[in-house]
């Protein structure tokens, strides 16, 4: 099926040849120890410099930084391929940047831009985006984390919590209140990791164990100025450009882990045996493996038609919501089917499909509540 589906038009020979050296790279560099990882309960920070060496780190980031110009389908191949690692939690702090640095790199002051995105893309320093609180998370407006001006400074008090790379990254974009209540008064700041009055507690998952994530302390950090990201109170439209693509990273990634599930269980259901014969010989276990496929297909397409309309210059939020679910969706789907094939071998520690299932429900809250997303699309059909 995972050849089929990549005879599109959406494909060129060059998102092929990516492919193949993304491949090659998990093949060698992530599958081999990501149950190591995972049980570790992180990766070696030598991986961000192998990822960028390849070219991962640079995907649709300006070339005077280091970065490479990319349509999203660079993206849906990078993302899709990393899945077949099993393991969601390597690939979100991996990738942490791609929802920590656009910010900078769209609307950071050229000073700023100089200062760190060269480091994030080279693998030598670490991004990260920072938006939740503890009774903030799709209720962006209601953010509390202030930062009050004080000459050349902002100084910054709150926490922020569930944040990917949140204990070793370098480098914060933090949503912090500059103003009135209400998204009008909400800034970004950079923020270092070794700022005075910054500090970090690391927080256990259910999944993604692999990824270090953390809540974060602001005790009176002082901030340059100079840090601020676009102007201030201009905070939440940079965070509503930011989500556009992070969910449809999210919806290639889910869409990708829900492909590496089906094909575990397709492999899995032509090796073992009850009754005297595979169990893929059995209607119920071909039946489950069909509407696997179907569901995946069908995403896929979604997936696909979602990001050439983004490239095109729309702004389908609607449909990016729907997506959002439906990859989701399917995901959860997969997931479980999967480990009902595999039977008590799924419910083991050490299997592709017992992460994957394990991973499941972040997909479905992060980067937007499924709920949240319903409602985003009713808003938007003019319901």
């Amino acid at each position: 099926m995972s050849r089929m589906l990549r005879k599109s038009p959406y494909y060129t020979a060059e998102h092929e040849a990516f492919r193949d050296v993304i491949a090659r790279f998990v093949a060698k560099e992530i599958e081999p120890f990501a149950n190591e990882w995972d049980e570790a309960g992180e990766f070696p920070r030598a991986l961000y410099k192998k990822a960028s060496e390849i070219g991962l780190l640079q995907l649709n980031f300006p070339e005077e930084f280091g970065g490479v110009p990319a349509d999203r389908f660079y993206m849906i191949v990078a993302a899709q391929e990393l899945a077949r690692a099993g393991s969601g939690g390597i690939i979100a702090s991996l990738l942490s940047h791609t929802i920590g640095s656009p910010p900078i790199a769209k609307l950071g002051s050229p000073e700023l831009k100089r200062k760190v995105l060269s480091s994030i893309l080279a693998g030598e320093k670490i991004s990260a985006l920072a938006i939740t609180e503890p009774n903030a998370g799709s209720d962006v407006a209601n953010i509390k984390t202030t930062a009050r001006r004080e000459g050349n400074e902002y100084v910054v008090r709150g926490e922020k919590t569930f944040i990917t790379s949140g204990m070793r990254a370098d480098y914060y974009t933090v949503a912090v209140r500059t103003g009135e209540p209400g998204l009008g008064g909400i800034s970004l700041l950079m923020i270092e990791r070794n700022t005075p009055g910054f500090s970090r507690t690391p927080l256990k998952k259910m999944g993604w164990w692999a990824s270090d994530t953390a809540t974060l302390h602001f005790d009176d950090c002082h901030v340059p100025a100079e840090n601020l990201i676009g102007r201030e109170g201009a905070g939440f439209m940079a965070i509503m450009l930011n989500f556009n693509d992070e969910r449809l990273s999210m919806a290639a990634s889910s869409t990708g882990f829900a492909r590496v599930a089906y094909e575990e269980a397709l492999a899995y259901a032509k090796l073992r045996e009850t009754f005297g014969k595979p169990i893929i010989k059995h209607q119920v276990v071909r039946h489950k493996l069909v509407d696997m496929a179907q569901r995946i297909s069908a995403t896929q397409a979604l997936l696909e038609r979602t990001a050439w309309a983004l490239d095109q210059g729309e702004s389908p939020v609607a449909e990016l919501c729907m997506l959002k679910n439906q990859a989701t969706q399917t995901l959860a789907f997969c997931a479980s089917e999967a480990v009902q094939i595999f039977g008590g071998a799924g419910f083991m520690r050490g299997s592709k499909v017992e992460r994957i299932y394990r991973e499941v429900k972040v997909n479905a809250i992060g980067g937007g509540t499924e709920e949240i997303m319903k409602d985003l699309a009713a808003r938007q059909m003019g319901m």
